[in-house]
């Protein structure tokens, strides 16, 4: 066996390779290191772990991202199935048995990219958080209007929301910046087709779906689970703007969605949501071509239909917005007995990074703010921490006992009834994508199935953003425009093509969509009135 030259670097190093805090050179950038290229992720992935963590804590105290939210109070009435059989065959979760039950809520809508006070009118995924008070304590199902998402691995997620987030040394968003990395992350493009559609702008909160995004797990009273979809549907309908409508409302109004959203409630008219699920086996699909757990892909319905499981109905307005909407904090990992985790690498990486940024954003004692406490008996050995306000004690519970076991009158273990799921686990550590790729085909197929206008105001927006990018990047993304559907590459190369013709001094600098914003400057100035000094 040839022996290694010890002289010779394990890794090559250059001046712009990139490191970790600690000065490790990151031969991986791509993927978080999992059990064999589906996982599930290990808690050892340090180079993730300082990344996402540090991410979390960029700003103080808005919200990383989802900054810009509304809010609403309501329940959710569980219809005690799933389709045409009882939903206890696939789980246990009290908050779904019982046909009729009701389980408070509360929700929290929101943009993803822009800070707090930006216009509700911007081009970005919407955020769809809700969460289930439930008997069980809560339950958070965190997703957003469309069901897929850029990226399938969350090593990725701080990349991807700083070249969506504006430039760093101008403030401003910038599109060469966005497709620069969608270009280069050919997994999004499926999302960028929905996001630069008319999908791309619901036209409020109360018409636009929602989803999970994730993959979960049900488990039943046996122990047996099954991989899920959570899927949200408004009784109001669907409804959606072009970027020139949505100009039109910004130019009266960035706070339309809320305002919406909250004389809606105010006048009765409440808004519904029915809840849909589609169940798949736990198991790597092999007939697919492509993975369950990659959250750039949706199921296809004709496959796994959806099943009706319940509604949910808003029906009473914050008393006090910061309190309740500002305060409200999500996490992926909150989930009930009969709810499990998936091994989904977003969905992995999410559920420590949600929870880790509402510590430092609300402080460490953010579950014992109004909002975000379980409507249950709550009892822990929790201590300490900033603006602690109670004692997770329970009666009779030996104050000077704060740590478990003890036969000194201390809190035990709860007893466990129904069985417990053990899936096998077995593979390398390896840091690889998942192998069913496949990341054009689904984006050719909504492409087609988008109505003329929704894909002639796609080909506009992406024409007008990608045409002022380095060429490079154009070449890229006509490329995936091609492989997903001829008439899709076609038109998109042909407008790019007449675009750069007629090109003067247009710049990239410009919110996602908006061709023209460049010129708003110019504009301020030749429109601007001459006054006096006082």
């Amino acid at each position: 066996m040839e022996r290694k030259d010890p002289n010779k670097p394990n890794n090559i190093e250059n001046e712009d390779t990139l490191t970790t805090r600690q000065g490790h050179p990151v031969t991986n950038n791509q993927n978080i290191r999992t059990v064999g290229n589906r996982g599930p992720a290990t808690l050892e992935n340090y180079d993730f772990i300082e990344k996402i963590s540090h991410f979390d804590r960029e700003k103080v105290p808005e919200r990383i991202v989802h900054a810009r939210g509304a809010g609403a109070h309501g329940y959710f009435e569980t219809y005690g199935t799933a389709g045409d059989e009882p939903v206890s065959k696939y789980t246990r979760a009290k908050v779904f048995q019982d046909k009729g039950k009701q389980t408070p809520v509360f929700i929290r809508f929101s943009t993803v990219v822009h800070g707090n006070h930006s216009p509700e009118t911007v081009r970005d995924p919407r955020g769809f958080a809700v969460k289930f008070y439930t008997e069980d304590g809560n339950w958070d199902l965190v997703g957003n209007n469309l069901k897929i998402f850029f990226i399938r691995d969350a090593m990725k997620f701080p990349d991807m929301i700083h070249a969506f987030r504006p430039d760093p040394v101008t403030n401003i968003q910038d599109s060469e910046r966005f497709f620069d990395f969608c270009a280069n992350s050919p997994e999004s493009f499926h999302m960028v087709t929905f996001v630069y559609s008319p999908w791309g702008i619901p036209a409020n909160y109360r018409m636009m779906q929602g989803s999970g995004v994730n993959t979960y797990k049900w488990v039943n009273e046996e122990g047996e689970a099954v991989l899920v979809k959570y899927h949200w549907e408004p009784k109001q309908g669907i409804k959606n703007l072009t970027q020139q409508e949505a100009n039109e409302i910004q130019a009266t109004n960035f706070n339309h969605a809320t305002q919406d959203l909250y004389d809606a409630i105010e006048r009765g008219d409440y808004p519904e949501w029915e809840l849909f699920v589609q169940i798949m086996s736990d198991d790597d699909h092999p007939e697919l071509d492509f993975d369950p757990l990659d959250d750039t892909k949706l199921w296809p319905e004709d496959k796994f239909p959806w099943l009706p499981v319940g509604k949910m109905v808003l029906n009473k307005n914050p008393e006090n917005y910061f309190t309740e909407v500002e305060q409200a904090a999500f996490g992926t990992g909150v989930l009930v007995d009969g709810l499990d985790f998936s091994d989904d690498k977003m969905l992995q990486g999410r559920t420590f990074s949600y929870s880790d940024t509402q510590r430092y954003r609300v402080g460490a004692n953010y579950l014992q703010v109004p909002i975000n406490a379980a409507k249950k008996r709550v009892a822990t050995n929790q201590e300490g921490g900033q603006l602690r306000q109670q004692n997770d004690k329970a009666p009779g519970q030996n104050p000077h006992v704060n740590y478990e076991p003890s036969v000194l009158g201390g809190l035990k273990e709860a007893e466990q009834t129904g069985k417990e799921y053990t899936p096998e686990v077995k593979g390398e550590l390896v840091r690889e994508s998942i192998e069913r790729n496949n990341n054009t085909k689904q984006a050719g197929e909504t492409f087609r199935r988008f109505k003329d206008w929704e894909k002639d105001d796609l080909i506009t927006n992406l024409v007008n953003d990608i045409s002022v990018c380095d060429q490079r990047i154009q070449d890229k993304m006509i490329a995936l425009a091609e492989e997903a559907d001829e008439e899709y590459g076609r038109r998109l190369r042909e407008g790019i093509e007449e675009a750069k013709k007629m090109m003067m001094d247009e710049t990239s600098k410009n919110p996602l969509g908006n061709k023209d914003s460049e010129k708003a400057p110019e504009q301020a100035i030749e429109k601007g009135h001459d006054a006096d000094p006082y």
